[in-house]
């Protein structure tokens, strides 16, 4: 399938990409990359033995490649691309490498615009709880394995299946999940539809497998993909009401929710139990219990897996809990921000609650501005920090700023990043949620260390 021994990585840092790098080098392949900068995913990289370089400079490349795997996140002027393109060297994209390796097994794709990264962590952690042979691709860092790679054998794959720049077309799953489709990357798309197309395309690449859809999607767009994908393949629901496969929530006490499930083969399982705040992750809980019960799980080994089950690096993420508390959350979209502030009035009710934003990528707060401010204006209190521009180039006239204008909060404020530990330090905090999927959480352990 892949035969290369000698693997260049462009952006290695990436959390899919670097995954990858992790299955390769597991394999024997002499594996290096670039990245911009080093973290701590790149760190851990390196223990493993794989050389990155952190300098856009062609005399860092020590063996010359026989393939490099690239991400679209580096620009296409960067010195070490225009080398190994200028030198003709077989290059691929991400997504075909991932394609590659998982279309040559069964394979479950967790797709969507939010929901991603919880419901393939969550699936992975029950699969991996009993053994089960599996390869995880992942979106985050599973608390559980300290990891973004699982590798417990063959039999099945288990990936993200990413939108962005169409990537997720490359896949071939035999269980597909798909939990949102909210606008976003309009970067790529330009129009909602333009993306639901592309999902529509990524629902016809199953054969004679299983579609499950979150009944949160609006019901005309259910039946559109329902009538959309070959007979072969079977097509559910999932949800808290009002789908093939259901979920509904009994109590939540302590941040812990105590849950029933319910599904297409008439199975019933009550009081399930899972840390994991919040109504849209019991949803996906909902779906990772369905795949697992299809791979032969049983209802005592979902039990334990859903009580063991530890959460995600910047996942609704507890730092500290005292009587004052700090949470750190990926969310960076309008609807991921809503459902986070949820969760975190769930857990902590009559609380004040604080939140300190970072947008991240320009486009995405130039288009999303208005809902950015209106989600914004239900915390107690909301600080900005300047935007994250990740992959992007300035966008004139826009910056944080453009939420703050919008808001009507009139506890919002701006501040600059390097400013905030001072800017925090004389306030009465109670419940601080830290959001965006930037580099804020660099400053997680210095704000625990003012709240404790």
């Amino acid at each position: 399938m892949i035969n290369y021994k000698n693997i260049y990585f462009l952006g290695i840092g990436g959390i899919g990409m670097s995954a990858l790098a992790r299955y390769f080098h597991k394999r024997n392949c002499i594996v290096s990359g670039y990245d911009r900068t080093r973290t701590d995913l790149t760190i851990e990289l390196e223990k493993s033995g794989i050389q990155i370089s952190y300098n856009d400079d062609i005399s860092t490349i020590q063996i010359f490649p026989e393939l490099v795997i690239w991400t679209p996140a580096i620009p296409r002027e960067n010195i070490i691309y225009q080398y190994f393109v200028s030198n003709a060297v077989p290059m691929m994209k991400r997504s075909e490498i991932l394609g590659l390796i998982t279309s040559q097994k069964n394979n479950i794709a967790i797709a969507g615009t939010h929901g991603k990264t919880s419901t393939s962590s969550l699936l992975a952690h029950l699969l991996a709880h009993v053994n089960f042979s599996f390869t995880a691709f992942l979106g985050g860092i599973a608390n559980n394995y300290h990891t973004n790679y699982i590798d417990l054998g063959n039999e099945w794959m288990l990936e993200e299946a990413d939108e962005y720049d169409r990537s997720f077309l490359k896949l071939k799953p035999s269980i597909a999940v798909i939990g949102s489709l909210d606008a976003d990357h309009l970067d790529i798309y330009k129009t909602r539809s333009s993306m639901i197309d592309s999902y529509l395309e990524f629902a016809n690449n199953l054969s004679n497998g299983l579609l499950l859809m979150s009944n949160q999607i609006e019901k005309s767009m259910l039946i559109r993909f329902k009538e959309s994908i070959s007979s072969n393949n079977r097509f559910l629901t999932f949800g808290l009401k009002d789908a093939d496969v259901t979920c509904h929530i009994q109590k939540i006490e302590n941040s812990w929710t105590e849950f029933s499930y319910s599904d297409d083969n008439h199975r019933i399982f009550e009081s399930l139990s899972i840390r994991f705040p919040g109504q849209h992750n019991i949803i996906n809980a909902t779906a990772a219990i369905r795949i697992s019960l299809e791979l032969g799980l049983s209802e005592v080994q979902i039990r334990e897996g859903l009580l063991s089950f530890k959460g995600i690096h910047r996942r609704f993420e507890w730092v500290h809990e005292g009587r004052q508390v700090l949470i750190d959350d990926y969310a960076h979209h309008p609807e991921e921000l809503k459902v986070a502030i949820q969760a975190a009035r769930n857990c902590y009710p009559n609380r004040k609650i604080t939140g300190i934003f970072q947008p991240h990528l320009y486009s995405r707060t130039r288009d999303f501005a208005k809902e950015f401010a209106e989600v914004l204006n239900e915390l107690d209190e909301i600080i900005l920090v300047e935007l994250y521009p990740a992959r992007e180039n300035p966008i004139e006239g826009i910056s944080s700023l453009s939420i703050l204008e919008k808001m009507t909060n009139k506890r919002s404020s701006f501040v600059m990043k390097k400013d905030l530990l001072d800017f925090l330090e004389p306030k009465e905090l109670d419940v601080v949620i830290l959001l965006g999927a930037g580099d804020l959480s660099d400053l997680r352990l210095e704000i625990k260390e003012i709240l404790s």
